[in-house]
């Protein structure tokens, strides 16, 4: 099923806010919809199969990130992390609209450079698919039982220190 396109530029609009360092907005995302078929295929081409199942969604997005600052073009060392708090937002949004947002590392990052014509001054972060919910009998057998797994996060005293590594937040 399409997403529609206020949707779509909802969740980009949320993306454009994200906070970034020295207000670089380092992100790009480079955008694939349904509304041309041949492309979007194209952009499906660089997907491993452990993702062929987000080939089903109407949008496939190519995240990135410019590398060097854009004043005194210095290394930006936080570029993939504004890109993931962009992300986020999006995320979020995405949740809010209705839709279901899934980033994958699970792509051919040389084919993508080459695919999506990535200038050399940016870095590939992730593929995004982006949809409504399908019933999970879509997804090869083999990751159907990760799909209906509950999600385990770590504890917070594994994840959070006082003052110290090892001295775990309780």
């Amino acid at each position: 099923m399409p997403v529609e396109r206020s949707k779509l530029l909802s969740m980009i609009e949320a993306a454009r806010w994200a906070p970034s360092s020295k207000n670089e907005q380092p992100w790009r995302y480079i955008i694939f919809t349904n509304d041309n078929p041949e492309k979007l295929m194209e952009a499906q081409s660089v997907l491993l199969e452990s993702n062929a199942y987000a080939k089903r969604a109407p949008i496939l997005i190519c995240a990135i990130a410019k590398k060097n600052y854009s004043e005194g073009g210095k290394y930006n060392r936080l570029h993939f992390h504004d890109l993931g708090a962009a992300n986020e937002n999006m995320f979020l949004e995405a949740f809010n609209q209705g839709l279901i947002m899934h980033e994958m590392g699970g792509f051919d990052v040389q084919k993508a450079i080459k695919v999506f014509n990535i200038p050399e001054d940016f870095e590939i972060g992730v593929m995004i698919a982006i949809g409504y919910q399908d019933k999970y009998t879509v997804l090869p057998e083999r990751f159907r039982e990760k799909a209906f797994s509950p999600r385990e996060r770590r504890k917070l005293s594994e994840i959070a220190y006082v003052e110290e590594i090892g001295k775990g937040l309780e």
